[in-house]
């Protein structure tokens, strides 16, 4: 018996808070148990596959080697690697991960990152050079994002990514409600498209998440949001865009009512903040989301992405140093000696600081300007296409990432054939719809008439094959249909171990 069926038989009749509830209690019973446990099994070994793909191909070394492989030896794999790769992203069939790409910007930070590969900005006075980097990279970034240059008011420091950038943020607000405000039971309020980054800093740091439904138009709602608001908020978050259907909060009615209410406003501009100012600038009807609205008091914004640096970077920004204190971690009386980080990392890779460096001078606006204008009119000539397949939707109305859903097929299907195809989207659900996030590999010549042509080829194959079950569509629907969550935590759980097995 499976899961679906388990679920028809026994507990589709009750409601679902004590069907949830019910299922807990029954999970690990004899058959129940061996049910689950064969379901998920079955999937996962669908998946190593593609998941461990060099099994059979290279080498494992599950312990050190008793004498070190050659040099050259390494090379040659990471060549070999490096070629049966790169085609999963060179022609522009991945939804977002490589946001530049072309071989002479790679070859250009390569270089950039060998020069500072022993950097560590933990160690000011022996690379001065990393906090020259930095501090340029924050003041670059804040400019672009609405600080008034010929004031000092707007900082910040560089993280790891845009889930550091968020925690970073998260736990600032924390430690100063608790300061300030005397809020020992801190809560942040939080639209339900928001990345999940912030349902992490929520377990990190002990602070209840208070999820917004989005209307119809899958912004956050803002009637909700004020209701939500208790003597505990420290914090209102909006998103510019959201990660699954790529529209924008309203971050202008959002950082208001924060203001008014002496709450904090965090705008995660993670994935726009390096593409929405310059939309702008390009003539895009956009309202303001940064900090020329006198509500936000915080932005997080992902040089790695639409900024064009390496992998590893992003930026927090805070109105006033005061608010970003609240971020760093001091200890004075440690044996070792006075010890200071201004993120969670001691040691840090000053190298990929150079490398953000260096990509955003060598670009500069006008480069980043460019940039943004082929990309939105890739992101148009895609969304005018999906809009001439009947079977398909756009959710919402977005600029550059684009989810669309489809009232007639399994989405997930569609997903699984374009995947078939070569291409990598990403699967999302509540609603199930699909995404692309367009970036200037699909801005070259022919990529977007690629995609709608695949797209329709595969929209017609999942109408004529409707059983087709197809790699990841299983997955997904099993993770947006099943009103357990425990249970979709246990198939995440299952994937993650076989994401660290040994091939």
């Amino acid at each position: 018996m499976d899961i679906q069926v388990i679920m028809d038989k026994y507990l589709s009749r009750l409601p679902q808070g004590i069907a949830a509830r019910v299922f807990n209690t029954i999970k690990d019973i004899g058959f129940v148990k061996k049910a689950i446990e064969k379901e998920l099994n079955t999937m996962m070994a669908d998946l190593e596959g593609s998941l461990k793909p060099y099994k059979d191909k290279l080498e494992s070394f599950a312990k050190l080697p008793e004498n070190g492989l050659g040099k050259k030896d390494i090379i040659n794999i990471m060549e070999d690697i490096h070629e049966t790769e790169i085609f999963r992203w060179e022609d522009g069939y991945v939804s977002g991960a490589v946001y530049h790409g072309d071989q002479d910007h790679i070859e250009f930070l390569n270089q950039i990152y060998g020069l500072n590969s022993q950097s560590n900005p933990l160690h000011s006075d022996i690379w001065p050079s990393a906090t020259k980097f930095e501090s340029e990279i924050v003041s670059m970034t804040a400019i672009m994002l609405g600080a008034d240059k010929t004031e000092d008011d707007i900082c910040g420091v560089v993280s790891s990514g845009g889930t550091e950038s968020i925690l970073l943020a998260m736990k600032t607000y924390r430690d100063r409600a608790r300061k300030e405000k005397n809020i020992t039971r801190p809560e942040m309020i939080v639209p339900v498209t928001a990345h999940a980054a912030f349902d992490k800093a929520a377990q990190y740091f002990n602070i209840k998440i208070i999820h917004i439904p989005v209307g119809p138009d899958f912004r956050a709602d803002m009637k909700v949001t004020k209701k939500a608001i208790t003597k505990n908020t420290i914090v209102i978050v909006g998103s510019s865009p959201c990660f699954p259907h790529g529209v924008i909060d309203p971050i202008e009615e959002l950082s208001e009512l924060a203001r008014k209410k002496g709450i904090g406003f965090h705008t995660d501009a993670c994935l726009g903040g390096f593409v929405v100012p310059w939309a702008e600038k390009l003539g895009y009807d956009i309202p303001p989301v940064d900090f020329r609205l006198p509500g936000v008091t915080s932005i997080s914004a992902d040089t790695h992405k639409y900024g064009y640096a390496a992998k590893g970077t992003s930026v927090i920004l805070y109105r006033g140093t005061k608010l970003r204190r609240y971020q760093y971690f001091t200890i004075t009386d440690w044996p070792g000696g006075l010890y200071f980080s201004p993120t969670f990392a001691g040691s840090r890779p000053g190298a990929l600081s150079a490398a953000c460096w260096a990509a955003m001078v060598s670009i500069g606006e006008k480069g980043y300007l460019a940039a943004t204008r082929k990309i939105l009119e890739t992101a148009s000539t895609i969304k005018s296409g999906i809009n001439q397949i009947p079977e398909l939707k756009i959710l919402g109305d977005p600029l550059w990432v684009i989810a669309f859903a489809s009232d007639d097929l399994n989405i997930y299907q569609v997903m699984d054939q374009m995947g078939q195809k070569g291409w990598s989207l990403n699967g999302l659900h509540k609603p199930a719809c699909v995404h692309i996030c367009v970036t200037l590999r699909h801005a070259r010549a022919g990529v977007a008439d690629r995609f709608i042509q695949d797209l329709k080829t595969s929209v017609e194959f999942v109408k004529a094959h409707p059983d087709e079950k197809g790699e990841m569509a299983p997955v997904y629907g099993m993770a947006a249909t099943i009103p357990f969550r425990g249970l979709v935590e246990d198939m995440l759980g299952k994937y993650i171990d076989l994401l660290y097995k040994v091939e």
